[in-house]
Protein backbone atom coordinates (compact mmCIF):
# COMPACT_ATOMS: atom_id res chain seq x y z
CA UNK A 1 0.00 0.00 0.00
CA UNK A 2 2.87 2.40 1.27
CA UNK A 3 4.29 1.94 -2.60
CA UNK A 4 0.65 3.31 -4.13
CA UNK A 5 0.45 6.13 -1.62
CA UNK A 6 2.36 8.96 -3.86
CA UNK A 7 0.66 7.75 -6.85
CA UNK A 8 -2.63 8.05 -5.32
CA UNK A 9 -2.20 10.68 -4.04
CA UNK A 10 -0.98 12.33 -7.91
CA UNK A 11 -4.24 11.41 -9.10
CA UNK A 12 -5.80 13.01 -6.11
CA UNK A 13 -4.44 16.34 -7.12
CA UNK A 14 -4.97 15.80 -10.97
CA UNK A 15 -8.90 14.78 -10.29
CA UNK A 16 -9.03 17.98 -7.40
CA UNK A 17 -7.62 20.33 -10.11
CA UNK A 18 -10.13 19.02 -12.73
CA UNK A 19 -13.27 19.01 -10.36
CA UNK A 20 -12.05 22.84 -9.86
CA UNK A 21 -11.87 23.54 -13.56
CA UNK A 22 -15.29 21.91 -14.05
CA UNK A 23 -16.75 24.32 -11.45
CA UNK A 24 -15.50 27.51 -12.51
CA UNK A 25 -15.21 26.81 -16.34
CA UNK A 26 -17.75 24.40 -17.50
CA UNK A 27 -20.69 24.20 -15.05
CA UNK A 28 -20.57 28.37 -14.95
CA UNK A 29 -19.72 29.67 -17.96
CA UNK A 30 -17.33 32.21 -17.58
CA UNK A 31 -16.82 35.53 -19.04
CA UNK A 32 -15.21 35.83 -22.50
CA UNK A 33 -12.36 38.17 -20.89
CA UNK A 34 -12.27 36.16 -18.01
CA UNK A 35 -8.73 34.63 -17.58
CA UNK A 36 -7.03 32.08 -15.28
CA UNK A 37 -5.29 33.62 -11.98
CA UNK A 38 -1.81 33.18 -11.55
CA UNK A 39 -2.69 30.47 -8.44
CA UNK A 40 -4.57 28.94 -11.37
CA UNK A 41 -1.85 28.92 -13.85
CA UNK A 42 0.64 27.39 -11.84
CA UNK A 43 -1.50 25.06 -9.61
CA UNK A 44 -1.17 22.39 -12.32
CA UNK A 45 2.68 21.97 -11.51
CA UNK A 46 2.03 20.79 -8.47
CA UNK A 47 0.58 17.27 -9.51
CA UNK A 48 3.42 17.55 -13.42
CA UNK A 49 5.96 17.75 -10.58
CA UNK A 50 4.81 14.63 -8.59
CA UNK A 51 4.35 12.84 -11.51
CA UNK A 52 7.51 13.10 -13.48
CA UNK A 53 9.44 12.36 -10.03
CA UNK A 54 7.50 9.13 -9.77
CA UNK A 55 8.03 8.01 -13.73
CA UNK A 56 11.53 9.17 -13.37
CA UNK A 57 12.01 6.80 -10.07
CA UNK A 58 9.52 3.77 -12.05
CA UNK A 59 11.47 4.59 -15.62
CA UNK A 60 14.94 4.72 -14.68
CA UNK A 61 15.35 1.47 -12.70
CA UNK A 62 18.73 0.51 -11.15
CA UNK A 63 19.01 -2.82 -13.68
CA UNK A 64 17.98 -0.64 -16.69
CA UNK A 65 15.06 1.76 -18.48
CA UNK A 66 11.78 0.31 -17.47
CA UNK A 67 9.03 1.36 -19.75
CA UNK A 68 5.96 -0.91 -19.57
CA UNK A 69 2.47 0.03 -21.67
CA UNK A 70 1.70 1.64 -17.47
CA UNK A 71 4.55 3.81 -17.81
CA UNK A 72 4.18 4.93 -21.41
CA UNK A 73 0.55 6.02 -21.06
CA UNK A 74 1.76 8.10 -17.49
CA UNK A 75 4.49 9.38 -19.35
CA UNK A 76 2.16 10.47 -22.97
CA UNK A 77 -0.47 12.04 -21.04
CA UNK A 78 2.08 13.88 -18.61
CA UNK A 79 3.10 15.43 -21.83
CA UNK A 80 -0.35 16.18 -23.24
CA UNK A 81 -0.79 17.87 -19.27
CA UNK A 82 2.30 19.77 -19.75
CA UNK A 83 1.45 20.78 -23.62
CA UNK A 84 -1.75 22.27 -22.39
CA UNK A 85 -0.41 24.15 -19.71
CA UNK A 86 2.35 25.75 -21.93
CA UNK A 87 -0.19 26.42 -24.36
CA UNK A 88 -2.66 28.31 -21.86
CA UNK A 89 -0.06 30.85 -22.00
CA UNK A 90 -0.86 31.65 -25.31
CA UNK A 91 -4.41 30.49 -26.11
CA UNK A 92 -7.88 30.00 -23.71
CA UNK A 93 -7.23 26.02 -23.19
CA UNK A 94 -8.43 25.64 -19.48
CA UNK A 95 -11.87 24.66 -20.34
CA UNK A 96 -9.85 22.23 -22.60
CA UNK A 97 -7.26 21.51 -19.20
CA UNK A 98 -10.52 20.43 -17.37
CA UNK A 99 -11.30 17.76 -19.87
CA UNK A 100 -7.42 15.74 -19.78
CA UNK A 101 -6.98 16.22 -16.08
CA UNK A 102 -9.31 13.55 -15.11
CA UNK A 103 -7.67 11.02 -17.60
CA UNK A 104 -4.24 12.07 -16.74
CA UNK A 105 -5.66 11.28 -13.12
CA UNK A 106 -6.35 7.91 -14.14
CA UNK A 107 -2.74 7.39 -15.86
CA UNK A 108 -0.98 8.45 -13.45
CA UNK A 109 -1.82 5.45 -11.69
CA UNK A 110 -0.95 3.38 -13.85
CA UNK A 111 2.67 2.62 -13.48
CA UNK A 112 1.98 1.35 -9.79
CA UNK A 113 -1.11 -1.00 -11.38
CA UNK A 114 0.72 -2.14 -14.50
CA UNK A 115 4.58 -2.18 -13.94
CA UNK A 116 7.13 -2.95 -16.76
CA UNK A 117 8.13 -6.92 -16.00
CA UNK A 118 11.38 -6.40 -17.13
CA UNK A 119 13.68 -3.78 -18.44
CA UNK A 120 14.02 -2.63 -22.07
CA UNK A 121 16.75 -3.99 -24.04
CA UNK A 122 19.51 -1.77 -26.02
CA UNK A 123 18.52 1.45 -23.98
CA UNK A 124 22.57 2.26 -23.68
CA UNK A 125 22.31 3.95 -27.95
CA UNK A 126 22.21 7.44 -27.42
CA UNK A 127 20.25 7.07 -30.93
CA UNK A 128 17.56 5.21 -29.30
CA UNK A 129 17.45 7.81 -26.23
CA UNK A 130 16.33 10.33 -29.14
CA UNK A 131 14.11 7.97 -30.95
CA UNK A 132 11.91 7.46 -27.62
CA UNK A 133 12.16 11.16 -26.44
CA UNK A 134 10.74 12.35 -30.08
CA UNK A 135 8.13 9.04 -30.64
CA UNK A 136 6.66 10.23 -26.63
CA UNK A 137 6.14 13.67 -27.87
CA UNK A 138 4.66 12.73 -30.92
CA UNK A 139 2.02 10.46 -28.95
CA UNK A 140 0.99 13.82 -26.91
CA UNK A 141 1.23 15.62 -29.73
CA UNK A 142 -1.71 13.38 -31.23
CA UNK A 143 -3.28 12.59 -28.57
CA UNK A 144 -4.03 16.14 -28.34
CA UNK A 145 -5.22 16.54 -31.75
CA UNK A 146 -8.24 13.54 -31.29
CA UNK A 147 -9.21 15.21 -28.43
CA UNK A 148 -9.23 18.52 -29.87
CA UNK A 149 -10.81 16.93 -33.32
CA UNK A 150 -13.80 15.70 -31.47
CA UNK A 151 -14.64 18.30 -29.28
CA UNK A 152 -14.33 20.57 -32.57
CA UNK A 153 -16.92 17.84 -34.26
CA UNK A 154 -19.23 18.13 -30.85
CA UNK A 155 -19.30 22.39 -30.82
CA UNK A 156 -19.82 22.59 -34.43
CA UNK A 157 -23.06 20.27 -34.24
CA UNK A 158 -24.36 21.98 -31.42
CA UNK A 159 -23.56 25.35 -33.36
CA UNK A 160 -25.42 24.17 -36.12
CA UNK A 161 -28.20 23.24 -33.47
CA UNK A 162 -28.90 26.62 -32.49
CA UNK A 163 -27.95 27.64 -28.71
CA UNK A 164 -24.97 26.06 -27.00
CA UNK A 165 -25.09 24.68 -24.18
CA UNK A 166 -24.15 25.51 -20.82
CA UNK A 167 -21.31 23.19 -20.74
CA UNK A 168 -19.74 24.07 -23.93
CA UNK A 169 -19.15 27.61 -23.38
CA UNK A 170 -16.38 27.08 -21.78
CA UNK A 171 -13.85 25.81 -24.66
CA UNK A 172 -12.49 28.58 -27.08
CA UNK A 173 -13.95 29.93 -30.23
CA UNK A 174 -14.22 27.42 -32.57
CA UNK A 175 -11.86 29.32 -35.16
CA UNK A 176 -9.13 29.18 -32.75
CA UNK A 177 -9.45 25.39 -31.89
CA UNK A 178 -9.23 24.91 -35.76
CA UNK A 179 -6.08 27.08 -35.96
CA UNK A 180 -4.38 25.09 -32.64
CA UNK A 181 -5.63 21.58 -34.10
CA UNK A 182 -3.63 21.54 -37.58
CA UNK A 183 -0.59 23.46 -35.64
CA UNK A 184 -0.48 20.56 -33.60
CA UNK A 185 -0.95 18.30 -35.89
CA UNK A 186 1.85 19.39 -38.19
CA UNK A 187 3.99 19.43 -35.01
CA UNK A 188 3.21 15.87 -34.33
CA UNK A 189 3.70 15.25 -37.90
CA UNK A 190 7.37 17.04 -37.87
CA UNK A 191 8.15 14.48 -34.56
CA UNK A 192 6.63 11.70 -36.17
CA UNK A 193 8.82 11.96 -38.90
CA UNK A 194 11.98 12.49 -37.10
CA UNK A 195 10.73 9.11 -34.89
CA UNK A 196 10.32 6.78 -38.19
CA UNK A 197 14.19 8.41 -39.29
CA UNK A 198 15.37 7.98 -36.16
CA UNK A 199 13.86 4.88 -36.02
CA UNK A 200 15.72 3.71 -39.38
CA UNK A 201 19.00 4.73 -37.73
CA UNK A 202 18.56 2.85 -34.47
CA UNK A 203 17.52 -0.31 -36.60
CA UNK A 204 21.17 0.00 -38.42
CA UNK A 205 22.91 0.87 -35.78
CA UNK A 206 21.83 -2.59 -34.12
CA UNK A 207 20.59 -4.29 -36.61
CA UNK A 208 22.35 -3.29 -39.60
CA UNK A 209 19.22 -3.22 -41.68
CA UNK A 210 16.90 -0.08 -42.01
CA UNK A 211 14.11 -1.39 -40.70
CA UNK A 212 12.69 -4.13 -38.88
CA UNK A 213 9.84 -5.31 -40.84
CA UNK A 214 6.77 -6.20 -38.23
CA UNK A 215 3.28 -5.01 -36.82
CA UNK A 216 4.80 -1.69 -35.14
CA UNK A 217 6.36 -0.59 -38.12
CA UNK A 218 3.31 -1.19 -40.80
CA UNK A 219 1.13 1.07 -38.34
CA UNK A 220 3.83 3.81 -37.68
CA UNK A 221 4.20 4.21 -42.01
CA UNK A 222 0.59 3.72 -41.72
CA UNK A 223 -0.30 6.91 -39.44
CA UNK A 224 2.26 8.83 -41.14
CA UNK A 225 0.74 8.61 -45.02
CA UNK A 226 -2.68 9.34 -43.17
CA UNK A 227 -1.70 12.13 -41.23
CA UNK A 228 0.68 13.70 -44.25
CA UNK A 229 -2.56 13.03 -46.29
CA UNK A 230 -4.62 15.21 -44.20
CA UNK A 231 -2.23 18.01 -44.04
CA UNK A 232 -1.91 17.62 -48.08
CA UNK A 233 -5.91 17.35 -48.13
CA UNK A 234 -6.05 20.73 -45.88
CA UNK A 235 -3.69 22.51 -48.10
CA UNK A 236 -5.12 21.84 -51.73
CA UNK A 237 -8.84 21.06 -50.66
CA UNK A 238 -9.56 23.02 -47.36
CA UNK A 239 -10.36 19.57 -45.81
CA UNK A 240 -11.84 19.98 -42.39
CA UNK A 241 -15.32 19.59 -40.09
CA UNK A 242 -15.63 15.79 -40.59
CA UNK A 243 -12.85 14.82 -43.01
CA UNK A 244 -10.34 16.01 -40.70
CA UNK A 245 -12.20 13.99 -38.46
CA UNK A 246 -11.93 10.87 -39.40
CA UNK A 247 -8.64 11.19 -40.85
CA UNK A 248 -7.00 12.05 -37.56
CA UNK A 249 -8.77 9.86 -35.17
CA UNK A 250 -7.41 7.08 -37.92
CA UNK A 251 -3.85 8.31 -38.12
CA UNK A 252 -4.16 8.18 -33.75
CA UNK A 253 -5.84 4.68 -33.92
CA UNK A 254 -2.91 3.66 -36.13
CA UNK A 255 -0.21 4.97 -33.88
CA UNK A 256 -2.08 3.47 -30.66
CA UNK A 257 -2.04 0.10 -32.70
CA UNK A 258 1.87 0.04 -33.28
CA UNK A 259 3.36 0.50 -29.68
CA UNK A 260 0.71 0.53 -26.74
CA UNK A 261 -1.71 -1.83 -28.18
CA UNK A 262 1.30 -4.53 -28.87
CA UNK A 263 2.70 -3.40 -25.45
CA UNK A 264 -0.69 -3.94 -23.57
CA UNK A 265 -0.89 -7.73 -25.31
CA UNK A 266 2.84 -9.09 -24.22
CA UNK A 267 2.69 -7.34 -20.54
CA UNK A 268 -1.51 -7.51 -19.83
CA UNK A 269 -2.39 -10.87 -21.62
CA UNK A 270 0.27 -12.54 -22.49
CA UNK A 271 2.28 -11.35 -19.65
CA UNK A 272 6.11 -10.93 -21.60
CA UNK A 273 7.97 -7.85 -22.05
Amino acid sequence: MLGILPYLINALLYAGLAYYFWRTRWAAAPAADASPGVIEQYAVLAPLVLQAALLAGTVFAPDGLRLGVGSVVSAILWLTVLIYWLGNFFYRLDGLQSLVLPVAALASLLPAVLPSPKPLPNTEFTVFKVHLLIAMLAYSLFTIASLHVLLMALLERRLHGGALPLVLRGLPPLLTMETLLFRIIWTGFVLLTLTLASGVVFSEELFGRAAKFDHKTVFSVLSWVIFAALLGGRHVYGWRGRVAVRWTLAGFLMLVLAYIGSKLVLEVILGRG
